[in-house]
């Protein structure tokens, strides 16, 4: 009757020992950053707030493409050689390009009294829409500055005309390090402020 246990004792310390193997060979992702950022507007609309538009009134500001170098969650430094590195132990909570997006519609939403129609429902009504891209998120390292370009495409609404326009925001820096995020903030709502004020 022992021989079978001694048996069974076996087969458990190899599989132990298979098992503490295979966890030297497993991973379960990257090491997650220190510190993640996201965007918080500055002006934001208040409370119980009833607005109302008129077929074609509405204000659409659909998602900005970016280069591959802000389509991540990282946050890219910009060298005057024209390289680009990255800041350790940062990240964005999502990719630049929705961040910016949400800030955009919040910010130009509460400084125009427009109704800024979300991006996943304009087909209702898209009426004037802003699109455009964005060509820097990040910081540079020459002038010591978080900088957002955004490169803004109108489309007013009832208007065959396109009306295109680029805005830049910039905020100084002491060190490029985990505590950028504040300045790229400030940054990105310069430059929502001044969105609102051309499609205001």
């Amino acid at each position: 009757m022992k021989i079978p246990r001694i048996a069974s004792l076996g087969r458990l310390a190899l599989g132990g020992a298979a098992a503490l193997a295979l966890s030297g060979c497993i991973s379960f992702g990257a090491k997650p950053p220190k510190t993640l950022l996201t965007l918080v507007p500055a002006s934001t609309m208040t409370a119980n707030t009833v607005r109302q538009a008129g077929p074609g009134q509405t204000l659409t500001i659909l998602y900005p493409t970016a280069p591959a170098a802000i389509s991540v969650t990282r946050v890219p430094v910009y060298e005057a050689s024209g390289t680009i590195s990255y800041v350790k132990g940062i990240a964005w909570n999502d990719t630049p390009s929705h961040l910016f997006q949400n800030l955009m519609s919040e910010v130009v939403a509460a400084k125009t009294g427009k109704v800024v129609v979300d991006v996943r429902q304009y087909t209702l009504d898209p009426g004037t829409r802003v699109s455009g891209s964005l060509a820097k998120f990040g910081i540079d390292a020459q002038s010591m500055q978080a900088v957002v370009v955004y490169d803004a495409i109108l489309m007013r609404s009832g208007g065959t005309a396109i009306e295109t326009r680029r805005f830049e925001g910039h905020a100084s820096l002491t060190s490029i390090n985990a505590g950028a995020g504040p300045a790229l903030n400030q940054a990105a709502n310069d430059v929502a402020a001044q969105v609102a004020g051309w499609v205001g």
